[in-house]
């Protein structure tokens, strides 16, 4: 299994309440791929923060992770949502099962 987060740096005009519908797109959105295992997304407690926004999303594999790159839905969601709302994006990968290497997963 691989867990992978995004953390994201919104654009100033990113009003609290453009937010709250960026994280409710989110989840309709990325719920919609066959390959997304589980989304959560969230922001941050304290503002302002470094780090704002946040995406997680789980996968069997990093080919399944791949996979969803290409999908019609991820690539809408990406364009209309995350490039026109957020300035910087800071993406990690974590294996979750140990002892398994996630490439042959």
């Amino acid at each position: 299994m691989v867990h992978h987060i995004i953390l994201f740096k919104l654009k100033p005009e990113v009003t609290p309440a453009k937010l709250e519908e960026m994280m409710r797109a989110t989840r309709m959105s990325l719920l919609k791929i066959p390959e997304v295992l589980s989304v959560k997304c969230g922001k941050a407690i304290k503002m302002p923060a470094d780090w704002p926004f946040f995406i997680a999303l789980d996968y069997e594999s990093m080919e399944k992770l791949a996979v969803t790159e290409d999908d019609a839905i991820y690539m809408k969601f990406i364009a209309d949502i995350i490039d026109a709302h957020t300035a910087e994006r800071l993406s990690i990968h974590y294996e979750m099962d140990p002892g398994k290497h996630v490439k042959f997963s």
